[in-house]
């Protein structure tokens, strides 16, 4: 079970992660040492899985959003299966999301301009298996994303 100084804790190493032990110490009130011992505590736990550098992705050229809704030929096992193994290849996914409802699956892909989202619709995704319709809408503006969950 997390207390109040873990969850504060968490909150902290969301928001940066490079924050120094005894930065993250002086904020939380505790010693150094309790502090070390509560993230090592919560990675063996876990509760913190892993860390990563968010990168900025208009520097990067790749700042072309979309959200592609895939419905499949049928909610067969098999189909299901492949397609999420196949879908995980691709870099230009972020994330893909198994959902109910009209769609099976939501993708956030991630490149750098429509030519190459025609590109990758055309090479790649349409070319799965038992896909029987997609649907996308392009980002227009971030208003928010955040890696932080509130404990």
């Amino acid at each position: 079970m997390l207390d109040a100084k873990d969850k504060k804790l968490l909150v902290l190493l969301q928001t940066n992660a490079k924050k120094t032990t005894k930065e993250l110490a002086g904020e939380l009130d505790l010693s150094v040492t309790a502090v070390f011992e509560r993230v090592k505590k919560l990675e063996k736990q876990h509760v913190i899985e892993k860390y990563v550098a968010l990168v900025d992705k208009d520097k990067l050229a790749k700042n072309f959003i979309v959200l592609s809704q895939v419905k499949l030929v049928q909610h067969r096992k098999e189909y299901i299966t492949q397609f999420e193994k196949e879908i995980t290849q691709f870099p230009e996914v972020l994330e893909c999301f198994h959902v109910s409802g009209d769609y099976d699956y939501i993708l956030k892909i991630c490149v750098g301009d429509i030519t190459e989202y025609r590109e990758f619709m055309v090479n790649k995704l349409t070319n799965l298996q038992h896909i029987a319709s997609t649907q996308s809408s392009f980002m227009i503006k971030e208003v928010k994303n955040t890696t932080v969950i509130e404990p």
